[in-house]
């Protein structure tokens, strides 16, 4: 009986320490993001903005939307001419579509890969995931939201929505962003990541 209550003390504080990495990994990303939008030269921001900025307004991290998700590749994709909010297009490929479940509900959405950044330093194992939610037009950009990911050794993926981002153009409409494909819809709120912007 002492043994087993000591494994589940021991594997209770192993998990806190993890959930506890994972914390604070979010937080320093998130500082991270508010360091680059207040820095002169890096921030998307137009110059008034900026030197008015007093941070990004995040949900409060919630583990339960950091999820495992199973990668199905399809190497057979082509590249495809994705619309931005200018003229310019991004020559994208679906490299694959991630599956998941969030509060029991499970959501498939495809990520793509960019034919520049493949050969770019850095970003040759980038992957793009543009998502729309129910949270959009409220508490969160219209357009939707993006996350960043890296190509997996296996199938096997986090996605972090904690780090879910706004493209540029929500800050400056000077940029060209990617505009989310429709069927990258999770139809349920997302509440976790950056939310809408409101200027000062």
């Amino acid at each position: 009986m002492k043994q087993i209550l000591f494994l589940f003390l021991w594997c209770s504080g192993a998990i806190l320490a993890q959930n506890s990495d994972v914390i604070n990994d979010i937080k320093a990303h998130q500082s991270a993001q508010n360091k680059q939008f207040s820095t002169k030269g890096q921030s998307p921001l137009k110059e008034n903005d900026r030197t008015s900025f007093k941070g990004l307004d995040f949900f409060d991290i919630n583990l339960k939307y950091r999820v495992k998700a199973t990668l199905k590749r399809t190497p057979e994709a082509s590249f495809f001419k994705m619309k931005t909010t200018t003229s310019r297009v991004s020559e994208e490929r679906v490299y694959g579509v991630v599956s998941f479940k969030i509060n029991g509900k499970e959501h498939k959405l495809k990520v793509y890969q960019g034919k520049k950044l493949m050969t770019t330093d850095g970003y040759k194992d980038y992957l793009f995931l543009p998502f729309l939610d129910d949270t959009n037009s409220f508490t969160t950009y219209g357009g939707g939201r993006y996350i960043d990911l890296r190509i997996p050794e296996g199938d096997q993926v986090v996605i972090d929505f904690n780090k879910a981002y706004n493209p540029y153009c929500h800050y400056n409409e000077n940029y060209s962003c990617p505009i989310v494909p429709r069927d990258n819809y999770v139809p349920q709120k997302i509440e976790a990541g950056v939310k809408v912007y409101k200027k000062e």
